[in-house]
């Protein structure tokens, strides 16, 4: 077993040392706030003590031939932005977690997935970065892939330390820190489902869009939309306020509730009118306070509702979501809502772009501060409504034409992997590849930008 220390938090805070694998184990749903699963961690050290610094996670990719190239960028992903955010790592630890599949044991896993931990390793060290530890957990245990010693690291693996039993879970507990489940449990939390309701949501979406598309082709109708999406978002978070939840939004107890606050036809609206990049701007500057709790409950009220073809609709409510669990201080559920957003829409530049930024570590202050801004200019000049040149577009954005997409489920589509849907957290030109000709659907035939 390699024996080495690392400790949480910087050096003017409270520090705990972690010795050896077995509480690197223990301490990854702290480090993330969630148990991750089916997932590559990533987590940069500095120091001589290795103090915990960024961290990425990135859905294990189906295809071994992604793990090449996966490994690659995720290296430089994290080094790039631990040298932003701070300075270089000094060394980093790797975490594939995944359990078994269907007649596989656990240690039959840890087999499958080292070619992975090895391209990680390889990857980082051909950025000067070495690779401290390399642990796989699986179905309650783990094993190094730095060890050779099987007195220590045997072949079946050693099991997790029992919940609430290790110096991480004291500490943590003591901190008031706490861990929300497994990644797969808050992400069907966010997702929609299969029920009559799901149905009955369809239709008010094929419903609404019929209205809805031909008043935003329509030069003065598009400005119209724009306002009463945001008057019935308004009114939806006021209805939510005065029906407080029982726990944090978008815990299990308070879905159900929720949902039942926000008629079908309602939520299409809103749905339909986030498609569109100027309104749902002026949504995300529902982000602090009080604002802040009642928009994050409608916007997971919302990203359950993009049932069926409208599935990337999501991605507007979930991008949402993930701004405003981010610029309140909820990174892990950022990171969630984020990664689903790219799901739903692998190319959604508002989703990439604060992913990356979340992933690196940067201060949401710098765009809380914009947003702020701009909510000050346009009160001052007295317009309730996104700011329109005389045709009624943004006048940044005058000669940008938006064309009509069909939902996913009614047009022909290149197939998308869903194992590269974590390319949120991947880095290279992904956030910033030029998408002016690009556009986004809203309802059966209507238009929007992916921006």
């Amino acid at each position: 077993m390699n024996k080495h220390d690392e400790t949480t938090g910087p050096p003017d805070a409270q520090q705990i040392t972690l010795r050896g694998p077995a509480e690197l184990a223990d301490a990854l749903p702290y480090l993330m706030g969630f148990h991750p699963n089916d997932s590559v961690v990533m987590v940069a050290l500095h120091g001589g003590r290795g103090r915990f610094g960024g961290r990425l996670r990135l859905g294990i990719p189906h295809e071994p031939e992604e793990w090449g190239p996966v490994a690659d960028q995720l290296a430089q992903c994290l080094v790039v932005g631990s040298e932003r955010r701070e300075s270089r790592p000094d060394a980093i630890i790797v975490f594939l977690c995944q359990d078994p599949a269907e007649g596989e044991s656990a240690s039959q896993t840890m087999e499958r997935l080292r070619p992975l931990a090895q391209r990680l390793r390889t990857a980082c060290g051909a950025l000067d970065v070495p690779v401290l530890e390399a642990l796989c957990i699986s179905d309650g245990r783990y094993w190094s892939y730095c060890c050779p010693d099987d007195r220590c690291c045997p072949p079946e693996g050693n099991p997790l330390a029992l919940p609430g039993t290790t110096v991480m879970a004291a500490a943590a507990a003591y901190a008031g820190v706490q861990v929300r489940g497994s990644l797969r449990d808050m992400e069907a939390r966010l997702m929609p489902g299969e029920s009559a309701a799901a149905q009955e949501q369809e239709r008010a979406l094929d419903s609404a869009g019929a209205v809805l598309v031909s008043r935003i082709l329509d030069v003065e109708g598009r400005g119209e939309v724009a306002a009463e999406t945001l008057a019935l978002a308004r009114d939806l978070m006021e209805r939510l306020r005065k029906a407080p939840a029982a726990g944090s939004a978008g815990s299990a107890g308070t879905d159900g509730g929720d949902d039942g606050l926000i008629a079908p036809h309602e939520a299409a609206a809103v749905i339909l009118g986030l498609q569109d990049r100027e309104t749902r701007d002026r949504a995300a500057e529902w982000m602090e306070g009080g604002e802040a709790e009642t928009a994050l409950r409608l916007w997971h009220v919302l990203a359950r509702r993009c049932v069926g073809p409208y599935v990337e609709h999501a991605a507007a409510p979930l991008a949402l979501a993930g701004w405003v669990s981010w610029s309140t201080g909820d990174e892990a559920g950022a990171r969630v809502a984020l990664g689903l957003a790219l799901r739903a829409d692998p190319h959604y530049t508002f989703a990439q772009l604060l992913h990356q930024a979340c992933n690196q570590g940067l201060d949401p202050e710098t765009l809380r501060r914009c947003l702020r801004g701009e909510r000050v200019r346009r009160d001052g000049q007295g317009s309730d409504s996104p700011s329109q040149d005389p045709g009624g577009r943004h006048p940044e954005r005058a000669g940008h034409r938006r064309t009509a997409r069909t939902p996913a489920g009614r047009r022909k589509r290149k197939p998308v992997d869903r194992s590269a849907a974590g390319a949120v957290s991947r880095p290279g030109p992904a956030a910033g590849r030029g998408r002016a000709g690009d556009t986004r659907r809203l309802g059966s035939r209507g238009a929007g930008s992916r921006d």
